[in-house]
């Protein structure tokens, strides 16, 4: 049915587990703590964390579109692959096809005339 979808299954999912770390951006300090002295600084120190963020989850991105370059450039190739031995099977069917019909004419224009 679909062949290419177990591969790809299978090259994505060691992925999963560091994609979702990567997407879900958890604040480290929530609430202000004792080295926090004001609000500010707070939210200072969780905008940083986000730009960490982000630029961790930028590099995710790009391995991940690398990854996925490389699977259909895979896929491609196994397409083409496909095709060329769906024509040498087919050109094989056909030539089965003749010889069984000039072996069966052969057989009975024999038959009739003995």
């Amino acid at each position: 049915m679909y062949t290419w979808l177990l591969p790809a299954v299978k090259a994505i999912l060691p992925y999963v587990g560091d994609i979702v770390n990567a997407a879900l951006p958890v604040f480290k300090s929530r609430k202000i703590d004792a080295s926090a002295a004001t609000e500010e600084v707070l939210l200072q120190k969780q905008i940083n964390e986000l730009q960490d963020v982000a630029s961790v989850n930028a590099l995710h991105i790009k391995e991940l579109a690398e990854q996925v370059k490389q699977m259909v450039m895979t896929l491609e190739q196994g397409v083409i692959a496909n095709q060329r031995r769906y024509r040498r099977l087919s050109l094989l069917s056909w030539i089965a096809i003749v010889l069984s019909l000039t072996a069966i004419s052969l057989w009975w224009f024999g038959r009739q005339s003995v």
